[in-house]
C-alpha cells in the first residue's frame, strides 16, 4: 500500500511556466540579450533555476551570473502572477488520504512560497528544494522524505514530468507516476 506519494512542483503539480518565461526574458534583457520563445524556456525547465539560465543565456556564458541576479528578485516578486495548480490538483490532494511530499529544483522557500500562496502548502509533510538536498536525479532529498514520512521505498510514489524525476524515482527504488 501507498503510505506517501512525492511529487515534482513545476510542469506535475502547478503550471508556472509562463511566469518562468516572463522572468527569464526579464534577466536576458537586463544582460543585453535578445528573449527566448515559451518554447524555448519550456524545454530549459526542470533542472533549476542556475540551469534554465545557463540554457537561456547560451552561448554567452559569461553573462551567467548578472542574468542569475537579474532572475532572482523578478521572479520572487512575480513567481505568482500567472501561475496556477493544475486542472484537479487541489481536488486530488485532498482526497489523497496518505502523506504527501513535494520534492523539486527549484529552491526550497520559492516552492513554499508558490504552495503557500496556492493555499496548497498544508496539505504537504515536507517540501524539499535543490538549495536544500543534492539535486534530483540525486535520490538523497526522495529519500529523506521517506525517512520523515516514516515510508518505505515499497510504500512511496513518485509523481514527476521529466526524466530527472524518473531518474530519481529509480535511484531510490520507488514506484514512478510520470505525467505530461
Amino acid at each position: 500500500m501507498t503510505r506517501l506519494a512525492v511529487f515534482d512542483l513545476d510542469g506535475t503539480l502547478v503550471d508556472s511556466l509562463d511566469d518562468l518565461h516572463a522572468s527569464v526574458n526579464h534577466a536576458l534583457a537586463a544582460v543585453g540579450l535578445p528573449p527566448r520563445s515559451r518554447d524555448e524556456v519550456h524545454g530549459y525547465v526542470g533542472e533549476g533555476a542556475r540551469v534554465l539560465l545557463q540554457k537561456a543565456v547560451a552561448p554567452h556564458s559569461e553573462l551567467l551570473e548578472p542574468a542569475l541576479a537579474a532572475w532572482r528578485p523578478h521572479y520572487a516578486a512575480h513567481c505568482l502572477d500567472r501561475t496556477v495548480p493544475y486542472p484537479g490538483i487541489p481536488a486530488v490532494l485532498a482526497g489523497a488520504g496518505r502523506a504527501l511530499a513535494v520534492h523539486t529544483n527549484k529552491p526550497g522557500a520559492m516552492a513554499r512560497k508558490i504552495l503557500d500562496g496556492l493555499g496548497l502548502l498544508p496539505r504537504f509533510v515536507a517540501v524539499v528544494g535543490g538549495d536544500e538536498a543534492p539535486r534530483k536525479p540525486d535520490p538523497t532529498g526522495l529519500l529523506e522524505i521517506m525517512a520523515k514520512a516514516g515510508a518505505t521505498s515499497a510504500e512511496t510514489v513518485f509523481v514527476g514530468d521529466s526524466r530527472h524525476d524518473v531518474q530519481t524515482a529509480r535511484a531510490a527504488r520507488v514506484a514512478m507516476i510520470a505525467v505530461t
